[in-house]
């Protein structure tokens, strides 16, 4: 779990590298708004490129059918992880 006081501190350091802002909620005088930067989408879009390609990597090393038996399995787990409702 994650504290707003931890939240915080990791807000702060990403808006302190230039990654994303953070302004008063409009609808809440105790909310933020925090925003991605363009440089923060930058960074986004370079990260999620390469991790499709390190899952494109990992998954190369399986024969179709152990690709589909994770791919079954995996929704299986996430289906009995995730609450119903």
């Amino acid at each position: 779990m994650v504290t707003t006081g931890g939240m915080t501190k990791r807000i702060d350091r990403l808006e302190r590298a230039g990654l994303v802002t953070r302004r008063r909620s409009g609808t809440d005088g105790r909310g933020r708004v925090v925003a991605l930067t363009t440089a923060g989408r930058e960074l986004i879009d370079r990260a999620f490129t390469e991790h499709m390609h390190n899952e494109r990597r990992l998954l190369a090393a399986l024969r179709p059918e152990e690709a589909a038996q994770l791919e079954a399995l995996l929704t299986t787990w996430l289906e009995r992880a995730t609450p119903s409702g």
